[in-house]
């Protein structure tokens, strides 16, 4: 499927992406962030789920919100956001280790969460071994996808032209900022095919990509 394009660097989003979010990690990571939005701000429940969507929606992210509003440090925060035991919730996926290993290109995640978040998920999941690089939320002080400005500097540090590179995600409004950096798209998502779209590929789920 990437064999029409020229590309040396497949940049993948991780949550949602290269495995469902209705699997449970998802939901854990939520009822953590409210947890902690409610110790922290003195509010109830229902509040504080309130200030986790309406941060990441305007933000990109729960936790740039909170440090914008309301002084928070970042690390504690993402370390209770991530602290959801993912490997209770994810076993190995062999076919999509088959499909990663067939793409011919440097491959490394880039996330809205961290590090350590994304290796526990991609040791699970039995791909760890796929990835060249990881970029987290802190790669580019801690500003949240989408951001043209972060994928600049990831090609950049990666030492490749944005034409050499296919961004890989969930989120159109990702893929919208990688279009206007110049890189090719992929969309992965279960509706790919029922919406008009502007990206260069379509697929389901990630296991979709394999080339052929």
């Amino acid at each position: 499927m990437f064999s029409k394009f020229d590309i040396t660097l497949a940049v993948i989003d991780l949550d949602n992406t290269l495995y469902a979010a209705d699997n449970g990690v998802f939901a854990r990571m939520d009822e953590k962030m409210i947890h902690y939005i409610q110790r922290e701000l003195n509010v109830g429940r229902e509040e504080a789920n309130t200030l986790r969507i309406k941060y990441w929606k305007q933000y990109g992210s729960t936790l740039k919100g909170l440090m914008a509003h309301h002084g928070h440090e970042a690390e504690p925060f993402l370390f209770e956001a991530h602290d959801v035991n993912a490997h209770e919730l994810l076993t190995p996926h062999l076919k999509l280790r088959d499909v990663l290993q067939a793409m011919p290109m440097r491959k490394v995640i880039h996330t809205n969460g961290t590090r350590e978040h994304a290796e526990t998920i991609l040791g699970a999941l039995g791909i760890r071994n796929c990835f060249d690089a990881i970029y987290d939320i802190r790669f580019n002080q801690y500003t949240p996808k989408p951001c043209v400005d972060t994928l600049q500097q990831l090609f950049a540090e990666e030492g490749v032209q944005p034409e050499q590179v296919i961004v890989i995600d969930d989120m159109q409004d990702n893929l919208a900022v990688a279009k206007q950096a110049g890189a090719k798209t992929a969309w992965v998502h279960m509706d790919a095919y029922k919406k008009d779209h502007a990206w260069d590929i379509l697929a389901l789920s990630f296991v979709d990509l394999l080339v052929k």
